[in-house]
């Protein structure tokens, strides 16, 4: 029997991943902007409704904003895959990423305290969500003399995430799998004055219930932990896409004060919340963040097992 989970290698994963390698060896052949535009469009039209991205998109929508027309609904949805497939293709085409890169304005209040930082070889951890492109945002700053080693998540599908990770090494800076091994080499790296890029917007079961977009979200609280421990610099950093949908403005947010790991946590999602708030469309609102029927019932159990 195949195995179920993320060693699954099974023959329908395999199959997955063949059709996507495809795909993007055939999107890869195109110039850039027809290449960025014919992935978005098969996003929205054809691999968002397939895979019921579309209608997960929708449902956390009217989850958190309820007040929402179903047209506005769908417009934001349509836009979210857009930029998801952009997201994917961009990704794939690192060297080019890179060059553009090079023109994206880098700003902010942040930007001054990071380059202090730099200079002293003070460990930076660089905090963004699953919004515009995050890659991008590691990719710009790379350019510019930092060394975003990234904190990922292995996708489900070991066949795909075999040259996903590759997309995320090739933008500069090491590469380091959530899980002990490679927790441990992106803690040895910021204890040795390191950058780190993490996203702070995914489900994390055993996390603190905090506040994300006026719902309770369990969140990991390590950003924080990681920051005291090793006197880090917090900065919360945004690719934003511009609206010629090929470009990006890089903004730095201020610092987050170093207090307690609960309270660095929600200031970066209240940070976040308020990018999502401006730019729905940027944020991946098909992400299973929330998880509500979840969080019920593990407070029934939680509430049974105190009767």
């Amino acid at each position: 029997m195949a195995r179920k989970g993320k060693n699954n290698r099974s023959i329908g994963n395999w199959l997955i991943d063949r059709i996507a390698r495809g795909v993007i060896w055939v999107l890869l052949m195109l110039p850039y902007r027809v290449r960025v535009t014919a992935m978005g469009w098969l996003a929205r039209r054809i691999i968002g409704p397939l895979s019921g991205f579309s209608r997960r998109s929708r449902a956390n929508l009217a989850y958190i904003w309820p007040e929402l027309e179903a047209d506005e609904r769908r417009q934001i949805t349509r836009e979210v895959l857009d930029n998801f497939g952009r997201v994917v293709i961009e990704n794939y085409a690192t060297d080019e990423q890179l060059s553009r890169a090079s023109s994206w304005k880098v700003h902010g209040p942040g930007l001054d305290a990071a380059e202090a930082a730099l200079a002293i070889q003070r460990p930076i951890l660089f905090v963004s969500g699953h919004f515009g492109n995050y890659q991008a945002a590691r990719a710009a700053m790379n350019i510019r003399g930092f060394n975003l080693g990234g904190l990922y998540r292995p996708l489900n599908n070991p066949f795909l995430n075999d040259h996903y990770v590759k997309t995320i090494e090739a933008a500069g800076g090491p590469a380091f799998a959530r899980g002990r091994r490679g927790l441990a080499g992106f803690m040895r790296h910021i204890k040795d004055g390191g950058h780190g890029a993490l996203l702070v917007d995914q489900y994390y079961r055993d996390g603190e219930i905090l506040d994300f977009l006026g719902k309770p979200a369990p969140t990991a609280i390590s950003v924080g932990e990681i920051a005291l421990k090793y006197d880090a610099l917090v900065v919360p950093i945004y690719a934003r896409r511009m609206e010629n949908g090929l470009d990006f403005d890089i903004v730095l947010e201020p610092p987050i004060p170093h207090s307690d790991p609960v309270a660095m946590t929600q200031a970066l999602m209240d940070s976040l919340a308020q990018q999502i708030q401006e730019r729905p469309g940027q944020w991946l609102w098909m992400h299973r963040r929330w998880k509500p029927e979840r969080q019920a019932e593990m407070a029934a159990q939680k509430g049974h097992s105190q009767s």
